[in-house]
């Protein structure tokens, strides 16, 4: 698979598939993209649509991977970054720092009931410039905890309670 020529993150994701065929008994897997690469503050359009494209590239190759070594009911893959993105565009043709961002969670689509979680935060009805959280990302972790990885008890590794969401297929 084509995880894209030097992508330090598609690399991670095709040793995580290496690892998952292997027979690896790691329930979890991370892979982050190196140094930053989607902190930028100046001129981030052609940024970040080269790097989205980047990213684009090596989940589908994972994702191809994953299905061809007959794993992709074993698979499920949450993405995230630790910071959202300021509505209004600054001056320099970027965005600052803001506090909504998206997650996603994907797999086998018979695995992982697909759609939106949450209400679309508006655009204009804003907290000092930054976007509204809808909900809670801990609600996420609490879904993929108890639903996917089979932890009873998430409370106790989230310090408090967060209701699931009803992301997953139960089969």
């Amino acid at each position: 698979m084509d995880y894209g020529i030097g992508n330090a993150f598609g690399g991670g994701l095709q040793r995580v598939a290496a690892l998952i065929n292997a027979g690896m008994k790691t329930r979890l897997y991370y892979v982050a993209y190196q140094g930053n690469s989607f902190d930028t503050h100046v001129q981030q359009g052609d940024v970040h649509s080269r790097l989205l494209m980047y990213t684009a590239d090596a989940v589908r190759a994972f994702m191809d991977d994953i299905a061809r070594i007959g794993r992709a009911d074993d698979v499920a893959v949450l993405m995230f970054t630790e910071f959202g993105r300021r509505v209004e565009e600054n001056g320099s043709l970027g965005t600052d720092h803001g506090t909504a961002t998206p997650m996603f969670l994907f797999g086998k689509h018979d695995k992982i009931k697909g759609g939106f979680y949450g209400q679309p935060p508006s655009l204009t009805d804003l907290d000092d410039g930054n976007l509204k959280m809808t909900t809670d990302f801990r609600r996420v972790y609490a879904t993929v905890i108890k639903e996917w990885l089979g932890y009873g008890d998430p409370d106790v590794v989230l310090k408090g309670r967060f209701d699931s969401l009803p992301a997953f297929a139960h089969t």
